[in-house]
């Protein structure tokens, strides 16, 4: 979906800066260099990532040399790589991306509210485009979140639980926020899972290996309009494409 319809979007759009979770993107399963290689080729600027950054044992490797693919910026000191990153558009505008991961019914990690506080207050104050990545499941984490960073961010965008949200909207202080950006993949399953695998997980409890499907493809996205200038956002678009099997 992404091959066939970025290009497309940016130009239709005129996308300066573009930014994409991947910690599913090798076959429903964390992400392998090559992945993540195809994807920057695409003009990604900057991956994101989250709870599945370690599933493939490549990615230890490739996330402590690349920094434009990021894992949780609030996982332990120690772990491999970086939560934030600071990229460029082509006219050269500074772009600062976080990523941060909840707590709530998600492994343990670091408070995300004061890791994001800290992160902030690092950055070269001079950057007025902020992206943050709140990867959670919670539906009311991700809204603190938002709260706790309205007129400091330029959005605040959800991940993790890969079913769009229809609440994109300005908050007061100029941020722009949607609880979840939604799933680019497989919409004839159960969050890309198999249906029938689900199914009987649900209908019996015993362990069941979990395939990725293949019907369905959607491309969703966040479309952000930000004044250079300020950092304000100033509108938010659900962006959603159905393609062929």
């Amino acid at each position: 979906m992404l091959v066939r319809n970025l290009e497309s979007l940016v130009d239709k759009h005129r996308v300066d800066f573009v930014v994409a979770n991947a910690e599913n993107s090798a076959g429903g399963f964390g992400v392998t260099p090559e992945v993540a290689d195809e994807m920057f080729d695409l003009g990604i600027h900057c991956l994101t990532s989250g709870n599945h950054i370690w599933d493939k044992k490549e990615a230890f490797d490739l996330i402590a040399r690349q920094p434009a693919l990021l894992r949780p910026l609030n996982y332990a000191p120690g772990c491999p790589g970086h939560g934030v990153f600071v990229g460029r558009t082509a006219a050269g505008q500074k772009v600062a991306v976080l990523n941060v991961m909840g707590r709530v019914f998600m492994p343990p990690v670091d408070d995300p509210f004061r890791a994001m506080d800290e992160a902030l207050a690092s950055l070269d104050p001079s950057i007025r485009i902020i992206i943050v990545d709140v990867h959670a499941e919670a539906t009311s984490e991700k809204i603190a979140m938002g709260w706790h960073l309205d007129g400091r961010v330029s959005m605040v965008v959800g991940t993790h639980t890969h079913v769009p949200t229809a609440d994109g909207r300005i908050l007061p202080g100029g941020t722009a926020y949607q609880t979840d950006v939604g799933m680019t993949g497989p919409y004839d399953s159960v969050i890309g899972v198999v249906t029938e695998d689900i199914l009987r997980r649900f209908r019996t409890g015993l362990p069941v290996r979990f395939r990725t499907a293949k019907k369905g493809p959607e491309l969703h996205a966040a479309l952000v309009t930000v004044d250079e200038q300020t950092g304000r956002a100033s509108a938010i678009e659900r962006l959603h494409i159905v393609g062929e099997d």
